[in-house]
């Protein structure tokens, strides 16, 4: 006898067990994240074996928990061979259900933070809310704060008021031995920003962020890696927009190109961002830096043909989205690089990287040779200092050749 579970799943037999009863409403929750028919037809028939495998061990649905799913998936591998997913299918089946509140949040044993990890999270705090740094500059951030506290106290209590000049030294002698110059010099600023930190809690006197030692950095030490115009016609060429992965990788490129954005600015884009009358974009920047930008004119038309003909139904507000189900937001700017990656491999465009930041160089470098100033290139890409912008000087050739002295003696 075939059981309608809803528009889209039909099963051969009555599902049994706790869990059967809410198998129509997992159905249709897939349904609403963007999954296709067959995959919500998996999801649900291995549901329902779980839900009779249940009822058979006699467990109730407010006792279900994550072993039970590794129980059944062993159960399971004896008769069925395994598919890769089934656990993750599972658990999502699971998280619905506590969604729904049939099945109570597992009570998991929670250790005690320790005193490094109570200064760590109060630091964590002051990072977000009071700095408003981005999540991937926090994350760096907290990293070597923790490292730093443990160093320093080990398992004892953390008492910043007994921190020291010659604390710092040690530390930062002991970590630049281990690390490349590019993440010692990053392991400085986030020891500086820690201690920095401590001296405005008030648990520090004197300015020990003075006392960090100095890694040697060459500034603008390298010419910045800028995409042709002529490699991003190319590469937007090759994009085919009559798929709806299509139209969202275009309109993604377009972004990068025409307005230089960074890839978690991108990531970050909110539909309530577009102000579509005014043909202005609001982007969010580093420390929540918000920077007015016209929208061009070919970049509005891409996103209203992914809106209209290739984003996913969802209730999120971000611009851009999953292509494949669950239709949830990207979690930061790597996804977009990602997506620049797949799309240059798949491309003939020979380009100098297979990252997003290499467009924000190309437009850079495109407007000064177009006569912009600095100054101009610095507030289209959001630089909130002048000295940021000043590395795209090294790409003037023009202007450069007029600095050289002539050679000796005429020689060429």
């Amino acid at each position: 006898m075939k059981v309608i579970i809803n528009s889209q799943v039909v099963l051969s037999r009555v599902p049994e067990g706790p869990i059967a009863p809410y198998l129509g409403m997992f159905a249709d929750s897939l349904n609403a994240t963007g999954y296709s028919a067959k995959w919500i037809h998996r999801h649900v028939l291995l549901g329902a074996c779980l839900s009779k495998w249940l009822g058979q061990k006699l467990v109730a649905l407010h006792d279900i928990n994550t072993d039970h799913l590794t129980r059944y998936l062993k159960y399971r591998a004896r008769r069925l061979q395994p598919r890769d997913g089934d656990h993750a299918t599972l658990v999502h089946l699971v998280e619905f259900l506590r969604r729904e509140g049939v099945v109570p949040e597992e009570r998991l044993a929670v250790l005690e933070p320790t005193s490094v990890e109570h200064c760590v999270r109060a630091y964590e705090w002051y990072l977000r809310q009071e700095r408003s740094l981005a999540s991937a500059t926090i994350v760096y951030y907290v990293r070597f704060a923790r490292d730093f506290l443990k160093h320093r106290f080990g398992a004892k209590a953390v008492s910043l008021s007994c921190l020291s000049a010659a604390d710092v030294v040690r530390f930062v002698r002991h970590q630049a031995r281990r690390l490349h110059r590019r993440f010692a010099k990053l392991m400085t600023t986030a020891l500086r920003s820690f201690l920095r930190y401590a001296r405005y809690c008030g648990e520090v006197d004197v300015d020990l962020a003075a006392a960090v030692p100095i890694v040697p950095n060459w500034s603008m030490a390298s010419i910045p890696r800028a995409i042709a115009p002529q490699q991003v016609r190319q590469l937007l060429a090759s994009i085919d927009r009559r798929t709806a992965t299509g139209r969202r990788d275009y309109a993604i490129v377009l972004l990068l190109a025409r307005l230089g954005l960074r890839s978690g600015e991108v990531a970050s884009l909110k539909l309530d961002d577009i102000d579509w009358k005014a043909g202005l974009l609001s982007v969010h920047g580093k420390s929540g830096y918000r920077n007015e930008l016209p929208l061009p004119a070919d970049v509005g038309e891409a996103i209203a043909s992914y809106l209209k003909g290739g984003r996913p139904h969802s209730t999120s507000r971000c611009v851009f989205l999953r292509a494949r189900a669950p239709a949830f937001a990207f979690q930061g700017g790597a996804a977009i690089s990602s997506i620049v990656r797949h799309r240059l491999q798949r491309s003939d465009v020979d380009a100098p990287t297979f990252g997003a930041h290499q467009f924000r160089h190309g437009l850079a470098t495109e407007m000064l040779r177009r006569g912009a100033s600095l100054g101009e290139i610095g507030d289209l890409l959001g630089h909130r200092h002048p000295q940021t912008t000043t590395i795209y000087t090294k790409v003037d050739l023009e202007a450069l050749r007029k600095l050289a002295p002539p050679w000796p003696r005429g020689a060429q």
